[in-house]
């Protein structure tokens, strides 16, 4: 039994990754096109909230339940499929980090363009160019780590 809930355990944060920063990803640009700040720092505001609760609760929890379950089926923490998802979370981490900062920031940029009636400044523009950079290669590792941990392949690292 313990097996199946830290399955389901590791998927659901898996999805929750997978999922919300995508979300998160489409939901910003979609804002961000309008060039509306007040818009902008709503769904911005709602964006650094969703990560906060959502994805970061999931970076904590992926790694926990990875262990507990790699260790309830027997499978070696040295195995290649497994060290290059490791390896992979890490890049997701370096770039997500980061995203989180600059998300924040493009909130506060647009609070104030929108407080002061005015367009966005070009401030703005320069860290979310970074935001949206910052996004491919996360989101493309995380892709990765899903294709490792359903194939499971054979590598030697």
């Amino acid at each position: 039994m313990a097996e199946e809930v830290l399955r389901f355990a590791h998927v659901i944060g898996a999805a929750v990754l997978l999922g919300t920063g995508a979300g998160i990803a489409f939901f910003m640009v979609m804002a961000v096109r309008t060039r509306d700040p007040a818009l902008i720092a709503h769904v911005s505001g709602t964006v650094v909230v969703a990560d906060v609760l959502f994805t970061a609760t999931a970076v904590v929890v992926q790694p926990i339940t990875g262990y507990l379950l790699a260790r309830q089926i027997g499978w070696s923490l040295g195995e290649g499929w497994i060290v290059l998802s490791l390896m992979l979370y890490v890049i997701v981490g370096l770039f997500w980090l980061p995203v989180v900062w600059i998300q924040i920031r493009l909130r506060e940029l647009a609070r104030r363009s929108a407080g002061r009636g005015e367009p966005l400044l070009p401030a703005f523009d320069r860290l979310y160019r970074i935001w949206f950079a910052f996004g491919f290669p996360a989101f493309f590792a995380v892709l990765g780590i899903f294709w490792l941990m359903l194939t499971r392949p054979e590598l030697a690292l």
